[in-house]
């Protein structure tokens, strides 16, 4: 991996929230030990301006905001005041009651306007534009017809002038298009990235490692 991901609270739909002291007693001492093991960026996906500071405090790098930095108003503060990166993740609703009936006029419109008040956000904060990522939030709101519209119109992020980051990894969709429980999702999750990445993604978050990096590797090679 190119970078190493890790959160201590769900964000699947339905999940409830966790507090700031479960999520801190979950991850720090996860980032403590990549820290000192591994010399890999690493990246802690939270929305809590509290937890942001405390692990960026002990060496993480960047901060994978599901809100895209909308549910604290602190976020961007623990980030500039440690010069991190930061992932925008655009996302509709909470992650409790957010796959209810989710609607949308124009999808893509409303998903770079979304994304495009985030980064202006990060950077009137102190943020170096050199720092931000962008995340359409495949299933944050979205339905089955959302997220595969999303995969084939994800060029359309590129008028953002930000790397584009997907997450589809072993997701609902993927397992409605096969009929298969998580777990059986790896070649459809092949399938998706590599679309994903000639349709203009440049990082992929996944659970499957190896297997994702060589059929990206491929794709990348072709283009």
């Amino acid at each position: 991996a190119d970078i190493l991901d890790i959160g201590g609270e769900s964000t699947r739909p339905g999940s409830d929230p966790v507090s700031e002291e479960e999520e801190l007693k979950r991850v720090l001492p996860v980032v403590k030990a990549i820290v000192r093991e591994f010399d890999v960026p690493l990246s802690v996906d939270t929305y809590k301006s509290s937890v942001a500071r405390a692990v960026l405090k002990e060496g993480a790098s960047i901060i994978n905001d599901i809100s895209g930095l909308r549910f604290d108003p602190e976020m961007t503060k623990s980030i500039v005041s440690s010069k991190a990166g930061v992932v925008i993740m655009h996302i509709s609703g909470k992650p409790k009651t957010m796959q209810k009936n989710p609607s949308y006029k124009f999808l893509m419109r409303e998903i770079t306007a979304f994304l495009n008040k985030g980064i202006k956000l990060a950077v009137s904060s102190g943020i170096s534009t050199k720092s931000i990522i962008v995340d359409p939030g495949i299933g944050f709101g979205k339905n089955f017809s959302h997220n595969i519209s999303i995969i084939k119109k994800l060029k359309q992020l590129q008028k953002l002038k930000k790397p584009v980051l997907l997450g589809l990894s072993r997701k609902s969709f993927i397992g409605k298009i096969l009929d298969l429980p998580a777990e059986e999702r790896l070649e459809g999750t092949l399938a998706a990235s590599v679309i994903g990445v000639l349709n203009g993604a440049q990082i992929l978050r996944t659970h499957d490692v190896k297997e994702t990096k060589r059929a990206v590797l491929v794709a990348d090679a072709l283009l």
